[in-house]
């Protein structure tokens, strides 16, 4: 017996005139185990991973992001200020429509005009540094953020003037997640300066050992939550009009419009671009209200023609009786 050969057979010597003996296997057929049909093809055996007969396959649906695995990342999922921000500011009515095109087009918008606001402030010194055009850009962010604040109540009120009657109370009903946003994101605001005149930034409760305590803790508090979530927000605020699309899908492009004009008017006024030369002035004041108008526009375009949602639907007016 020997290495190549565990079976111990002989190798087959035609001199010698023998053959090795049979294994305990039987051969196998030289068409194989499957008898050959018609046509002398062998049979196509269907693969496992294959379509089935009477359909596509199917797949179970997508899991989806996973849980948190710790108690940290839960509390954090909870309570975090960058999640909560997005709780308080992205619209949640269900059943609402959500355009990733639109979004992807409103973001490209914003880089492009926030890199060009840039370029002409360092070029024409309008700000002095980088953070000259971060403080005015954060300045301007928030006068729109107030802006808005006072041109949603007038909406709202215009809305509620047309809607049908029995309407009113389901649109007030939604108006109240928008209201909120804008209440809690001017409240975080209004804490720096209550801080502030209340003395409480400077010290002067820090009286004693536990006071002391106490200060450091809200100090930490506000730099590691109400900061975060003011920023956050802000930028929410903005990209989603303070949630007004849980009033319905038409209204934030339609508030969004009627904002960029109103900076517009604001800027105009308060000389922003003081210093530019004429053409790049106008370019600079009217690039902005032309590009969100543009945007829209064709996000109100994508809904009627791809959703069949369009701006009178928001009266929620019932269809008269045909003629």
């Amino acid at each position: 017996m020997s290495g190549w050969n565990p079976g111990g057979q002989p190798p087959f010597d035609p001199q010698a005139g023998h053959r090795p003996q049979p294994g305990p296997y039987p051969p196998s057929p030289p068409n194989g185990p499957y008898p050959p049909p018609h046509g002398g093809h062998p049979p196509q055996i269907p693969h496992p991973y294959g379509p089935p007969p009477n359909g596509p396959r199917p797949y179970p649906p997508h899991p989806g992001p996973p849980p948190a695995s710790g108690p940290f990342q839960r509390l954090r999922q909870r309570i975090g200020p960058i999640h909560t921000a997005r709780r308080v500011f992205k619209p949640s009515r269900p059943g609402i429509v959500d355009d990733a095109l639109v979004a992807r087009v409103q973001k490209i918008r914003t880089f492009v005009g926030l890199g060009a606001v840039a370029w002409v402030s360092m070029s024409y010194k309008l700000a002095n540094s980088l953070d000259g055009i971060v403080d005015d850009r954060t300045h301007q962010s928030w006068i729109s953020v107030l802006m808005l604040c006072v041109t949603y109540p007038f909406a709202v009120g215009l809305l509620l003037a047309l809607a049908d009657p029995s309407a009113r109370r389901e649109l007030l009903r939604r108006a109240a997640k928008p209201f909120g946003a804008m209440v809690s994101i001017v409240a975080a605001m209004a804490l720096f300066p209550a801080l502030v005149l209340s003395g409480f930034a400077e010290g002067k409760f820090a009286t004693n050992p536990g006071m002391t305590v106490v200060t450091f803790a809200v100090a930490l508090l506000i730099l590691g939550w109400v900061l975060p979530f003011i920023f956050w927000g802000v930028g929410l605020g903005l990209v989603y009009v303070f949630r007004t699309a849980d009033i319905h899908e038409t209204v934030p492009p339609l508030l969004a419009i009627t904002l960029v004009w109103e900076t517009t008017l604001v800027d105009l006024f308060t000389g922003a671009y003081a210093g530019v030369p004429g053409p790049l002035y106008a370019l600079f004041l009217l690039g902005a209200p032309a590009s969100v108008t543009a945007v829209g526009l064709w996000e109100l375009h994508r809904l009627r023609a791809h959703r069949g949602i369009a701006v009178r639907d928001m009266l929620m007016r019932q269809p008269g009786p045909p003629s």
